[in-house]
């Protein structure tokens, strides 16, 4: 069994109009998530009607960069600026403590 000590949180904030399509993009890349191999848990949120959010675990940072270079990602950036506000807001996270 894989053990989480890394992870990623991101914030993505829709552009005016476009929250079904950010949400529609993020229900769609569950499938991805879920053949990637080193990503051991991707959840993806709606902090409020307009801010969405992508928390993502892996055992090594290398599996972590792997996730960050893989199809969700590119896919994401490949239309931000379609769909988003600002850029996504990308944070690195070493976990310290999971239940």
């Amino acid at each position: 069994m894989k053990t989480e000590k890394f992870a990623i949180l991101a914030r993505l904030e829709a552009k005016p109009g476009k929250e079904k399509e950010v949400l529609a993009f993020l229900k769609s890349a569950l499938p991805l998530a879920k053949e990637e191999v080193g990503t051991i848990k991707w959840y993806a949120t709606q902090l409020s009607p307009s801010t969405y959010g992508i928390f993502d675990t892996f055992e090594t940072t290398e599996e972590r960069q792997i996730h960050l270079e893989g199809k969700i990602a590119t896919t994401l950036m490949a239309n931000a600026s379609e769909l988003l506000a600002k850029e996504p807001s990308i944070e690195l996270i070493d976990l310290i403590a999971i239940k």
